[in-house]
C-alpha cells in the first residue's frame, strides 16, 4: 500500500460514509503494529465502531488491543463530546436568559458543525499532548476535520463579539464561541496537520462517481489551506469476474469507467486499489487480509438456507402516493445512495399515470436531464443551484450584518458564511418557493434540508416567526415548515443502502427530522445485491451480509421498499418506469 510507505506520525482517514474508512484505518493500524511500531488508533466517526471490529469494548480511554501487540485504540463519541461542549456554553447562562433565547442558542449548537468542532476539540489534545504521544510511534485518526473547520480555527478575533454581530443567521460562530481560550493549542494542532513530515491525509473512496467527486472536493478544500500531503485509497473494487454473472460484469465495467474518468484533482495523487472481499471486515483475521488479494468464497461458504426477502417493490409505495392527486414527495438520504435515480423514477411513474409532476433537485452533483434522457408529458424538470442560492444569501448577509463590521470582522463573517449550514439555509429559502406548487400537483424533490436547518430557521425567527408576527395571532396562514410537518401534504422517503454506515446515517437523519416535527413516511433500501439474486459467488456472499441490515430496517419500519441492484444504470424514461413498476420478486440467495 503506497499510503503506508514511510508513514509519518499522524495519518488521517476521511471520505463519505460507507466507503470503508474504519476498516482501512483498522487494517493500517494492524499492519504498522505487526511491523513493530507502537500505534494508537483513534475514532471520531459517529458511525464507526472500532470496538466491534476488534471484538472488544473500547471507550474514551486508551485501551490495548491484546491480540495485536503494540496496538491501542480510543473512541471519541462525537455526540457525548458535542453534549459536553454545548453544556460548557449554555450552562453559564442557564437561568439568566429567557427560555426562548436558550432554545435558540441550543439549536444553533445542534448541527454538524458543532459536532465536528467538539470532536476536533477532543482529538486536538492528542496532537499536542506530548506525554501521551511519547508512548506511540504513530497515531491514526478515523475521520478527519474538514477544511472549513480548520479555517475557522485559524481565524483571529473574539468569536463572542462576532456571534453577537451575526445573531439570527445560520452560523458556526455559536459553536466557535467556546474555543477562544484554547487558541494556542489549536494553532499547534493546525501546524501539525499542515506539516507533511508529521501528517498524511488518506482520502478513502469507492469506485463510484459520487464518492470520487466528494474526495476531489475534500482534496481541494484541504489543499487550499496548505494540507497537500494526500493519498487516495479506492476500497471495495470488484475483481474481474471468473464466471458469467451479468451483474458482476456490469458492476466491474461501471467501476472501471469511474476510475478511468478520475477527477482531475486526484490524478496526480498516489493511489491504492483494494479488492472487494466476500465478508465484512470484522475481526483480526479479516483485517489482516484486507490489503492482499483474496480468493472468492466457495459455494459451501454461502448461506443456502437464507429466508426469502420481504416482497416490497417500489411500485407499492408509488401506488400509495398516486392515491392523491398532488403533494410534496422528498427523497432524502446521504450522498451516493441513489436519491436522484429514485426521485426521477417516482416522478416518471406518477406522470405516466396522468398526474402533473414537477421534479426538482437541490443536489449539486445531480444530473436529472442526463438521468431522464428525454421529455415526458406532464413532467416538468428544474434544478435549484446551491452555489447560486448560497452566493446570493451570503451577499445579502454581508450587505446587512456585515455593513457595520471592520475589515477583520467582515473576513470572519465571510468565513462563517462558508459553513455547510449557510448553504442549507440558502437552498431552503429557494426550495420553499416550489413547495407551494404541491398544493395542486406533485412536486418530487431530490435532496432536501435537514431537520437542523429547519429548526435553525424556526429558532432564529427567520421565517415562521416573522410570518406569524406579520400575520397576527388570529390570522390563518401556512408556512413552508408547517407544510413539511403535515403528513397529508408531505411524504419523506429516506433512501439508504443495505450497509451499516448508510443505515446508521439514515437513522440519524430520521431523528433530526423528527426533532423538527417531520415524520418520515417510508424507507427505501436501494441497490440491494440480496434482492438482485447474483450468481457470482463473491456477490452471493456479499448479499448474505446485507440481510442483517435489511432485517433491521424491515423490523423497525412498517412501510419500506427494497430495490435490487441492476446490471445497467436506469437511464431514460423507459428504464426509470421499469424500475418504478418492476415487481421485486426475491428468492433466497
Amino acid at each position: 500500500m503506497k499510503f503506508l510507505d514511510t508513514p509519518p506520525r499522524f495519518l488521517f482517514f476521511t471520505g463519505k460514509g460507507g466507503v470503508g474508512k474504519t476498516s482501512i484505518a483498522c487494517a493500517a493500524a494492524i499492519t504498522l503494529a505487526r511491523a513493530g511500531k507502537r500505534v494508537l488508533l483513534v475514532s471520531t466517526d459517529p458511525a464507526s465502531n472500532v470496538g466491534q471490529v476488534f471484538g472488544l469494548t473500547i471507550g474514551n480511554t486508551v485501551t490495548e488491543v491484546l491480540t495485536v501487540p503494540g496496538l491501542s485504540a480510543l473512541e471519541i463519541d462525537p455526540e457525548q463530546a458535542a453534549d459536553a461542549y454545548r453544556e460548557r456554553i449554555v450552562g453559564p447562562v442557564r437561568g439568566l436568559l429567557p427560555e426562548k433565547e436558550l432554545a435558540s442558542i441550543t439549536e444553533q449548537l445542534s448541527g454538524s458543525c458543532t459536532t465536528e468542532i467538539a470532536s476536533f476539540n477532543e482529538f486536538t489534545a492528542l496532537l499536542t499532548d506530548h506525554d501521551t504521544l511519547a508512548d506511540f510511534d504513530h497515531v491514526l485518526f478515523d475521520t478527519a476535520p474538514t477544511g472549513h473547520t480548520i479555517r475557522l480555527l485559524q481565524l483571529p478575533g473574539s468569536w463572542t463579539d462576532f456571534l453577537s454581530a451575526g445573531k439570527g443567521d445560520a452560523s458556526c460562530l455559536g459553536p466557535m464561541s467556546g474555543l477562544e481560550k484554547q487558541r494556542t493549542i489549536y494553532a499547534d494542532a493546525v501546524a501539525a496537520l499542515a506539516d507533511p513530515q508529521r501528517t498524511r491525509l488518506v482520502l478513502v473512496t469507492r469506485a463510484q462517481s459520487a464518492p470520487l467527486a466528494e474526495i476531489a472536493r475534500t482534496y481541494t478544500e484541504l489543499a487550499d489551506i496548505g494540507l497537500t500531503h494526500q493519498h487516495v485509497v479506492v476500497n471495495g473494487v470488484l475483481p474481474t469476474p471468473e464466471d458469467c454473472d451479468q451483474l458482476a460484469a456490469a458492476i466491474r465495467d461501471r467501476e472501471q469507467a469511474a476510475l478511468d474518468d478520475l477527477p482531475r484533482e486526484l490524478r496526480t495523487l498516489p493511489l491504492d486499489e483494494i479488492e472487494l472481499k466476500a465478508t465484512n471486515m470484522v475481526g483480526i483475521s479479516a483485517l489482516e487480509n484486507l490489503f492482499t488479494p483474496h480468493p472468492a468464497p466457495t459455494p459451501q461458504a454461502l448461506a443456502e438456507d437464507a429466508a426469502p426477502l420481504p416482497d416490497a417493490p417500489l411500485s407499492a409505495l408509488i401506488d400509495e402516493l398516486a392515491d392523491a392527486d398532488h403533494g410534496l414527495i422528498m427523497c432524502m438520504g446521504k450522498g451516493g445512495v441513489g436519491k436522484t435515480t429514485l426521485a426521477a423514477a417516482i416522478a416518471v411513474a406518477l406522470a405516466q399515470r396522468g398526474h402533473q409532476v414537477h421534479l426538482t433537485t437541490t443536489d449539486p452533483a445531480a444530473h436529472l436531464t442526463d438521468t431522464l434522457a428525454g421529455n415526458l408529458d406532464g413532467l416538468q424538470v428544474s434544478r435549484i443551484d446551491p452555489a447560486v442560492a448560497t452566493a446570493q444569501y451570503r451577499d445579502r448577509v454581508l450587505a446587512t450584518k456585515g455593513a457595520a463590521l471592520d475589515e477583520q470582522g467582515r473576513a470572519t463573517l465571510a468565513e462563517d458564511l462558508a459553513s455547510p449550514c449557510t448553504g442549507e439555509v440558502a437552498v431552503f429559502q429557494a426550495f420553499s418557493r416550489v413547495i407551494h406548487e404541491s398544493r395542486r400537483k406533485f412536486v418530487v424533490v431530490d435532496t432536501a434540508p435537514t431537520g437542523h436547518t429547519l429548526l435553525l430557521l424556526d429558532a432564529t425567527g427567520s421565517y415562521d416567526r416573522e410570518i406569524a408576527r406579520q400575520m397576527g395571532d388570529n390570522t390563518n396562514f401556512t408556512t413552508p415548515l408547517m407544510r413539511l410537518q403535515n403528513p397529508e401534504e408531505t411524504k419523506v422517503l429516506l433512501v439508504t443502502l443495505a450497509e451499516t454506515t448508510p443505515r446508521l446515517e439514515a437513522e440519524g437523519l430520521q431523528a433530526d427530522l423528527q426533532r423538527a416535527g417531520i415524520e418520515p413516511w417510508a424507507w427505501v433500501v436501494n441497490n440491494s445485491l440480496a434482492a438482485a439474486n447474483p450468481t457470482s459467488e463473491l456477490l452471493q456472499q456479499r448479499s448474505v451480509t446485507e440481510r442483517d441490515e435489511i432485517d433491521t430496517i424491515t423490523r423497525t419500519h412498517s412501510r419500506y421498499a427494497i430495490v435490487p441492484m441492476l446490471p445497467a444504470e436506469p437511464i431514460g424514461t423507459g428504464a426509470l418506469a421499469a424500475l418504478a413498476g418492476a415487481e421485486n420478486t426475491v428468492t433466497a440467495s
